[in-house]
């Protein structure tokens, strides 16, 4: 099974495929439902974040399956995220996360994004006057002190550029462990999986297959005829081909799907294996970040006047 599992640097494992609990609108049942399922099909890795809204959900879920001695806690891999509200303090926010999770320490607690808001800022679209000065070093100088706490096992970053690494690495006492990002066949990451890589930081893909079923979404990467030969080929799914591709570049990935015959899908990608000519024809297909972030963009309050500025040019 571990070949299923990815070491970190913070020395912890982490399963490679783990399940998104994001779903808008964000539905309990069907989010706690669903976690069931997956646990019965083997996902032992969950993402959610404070702004999801899903981590009570999630948390009730899991707890009742370690109630009825399904799965224990040292099994179960869980990540959740730092909103922009709460840079101030996370080490409260991390502690309001654990109650609503219903558990005593997260695996992963990852800065949702490079961007500091109001505390009041509840929500994902921030508005003009939203914004904060952003100090990431103080930010994960608080980050760090929910790691000396124990209430979490390792801390990351998510949306990061690799400039963001560097600069970041260049205070961080405690590297981040992993850098969650949008990462699929039509969104490569080349330059941003070299540098994580050099300084043996993971990359996490979220919409591993383009985020197809979100408001934001696109269905480009699934229906793109390359990846539909390359599935054909295999007797496998273009959903296959385009997670199988992701873990093959040493990601893990993050997959959102509720539906039963999807997650069993999904969890198929680990026994599909990809030629070298997989790989190349991939390589060729052309580029779009599907989730570009311009709700963070804008030319007074926040830190990034152009869209450029947030992805350091990696766009």
């Amino acid at each position: 099974m571990r070949s299923n599992h990815v070491r970190l640097n913070c020395g912890i494992t982490m399963p490679l495929i783990g399940l998104g609990t994001y779903s808008f609108p964000n539905d309990r049942k069907a989010t706690e439902l669903a976690v069931h399922n997956a646990l019965e099909m083997g996902y032992r890795h969950f993402d959610t974040a404070k702004i999801y809204g899903s981590e009570p959900a999630l948390g009730k879920a899991l707890n009742e399956a370690i109630c009825e001695g399904e799965i224990e806690r040292e099994g179960i891999f869980l990540t959740s995220k730092l909103w922009g509200s709460d840079h101030h303090d996370p080490v409260s926010a991390l502690k309001q996360t654990l109650e609503n999770l219903g558990m005593e320490y997260l695996d992963m607690y990852l800065v949702h994004w490079p961007v500091k808001l109001k505390p009041w800022v509840n929500y994902p679209v921030p508005n003009e006057d939203d914004f904060e000065k952003l100090d990431l070093e103080t930010t994960w100088a608080g980050m760090e002190k929910c790691l000396e706490m124990g209430l979490c096992r390792c801390i990351g970053v998510s949306n990061f550029s690799s400039k963001k690494i560097e600069c970041l690495l260049d205070y961080a006492s405690t590297p981040p462990a992993v850098n969650q990002v949008e990462m699929h066949p039509m969104w490569r990451q080349g330059r941003l999986r070299k540098t994580c890589g050099d300084q043996k930081i993971h990359v996490s893909a979220y919409s591993p297959l383009g985020g197809p079923g979100n408001a934001w979404g696109s269905t480009a990467v699934v229906h793109h005829s390359i990846i539909r030969s390359i599935a054909f080929k295999h007797k496998a799914t273009p959903a296959q081909v385009a997670l199988k591709w992701g873990l093959s570049k040493g990601s893990s990935v993050i997959v959102k799907s509720f539906d039963q015959e999807r997650m069993k899908e999904n969890m198929g990608s680990f026994d599909l294996r990809l030629d070298n000519e997989d790989i190349l024809e991939i390589e060729k297909l052309e580029e779009m970040k599907i989730m570009r972030g311009e709700f963070h963009v804008n030319e007074t309050t926040s830190p990034y006047r152009t869209i450029e500025e947030l992805w350091d040019d990696e766009i």
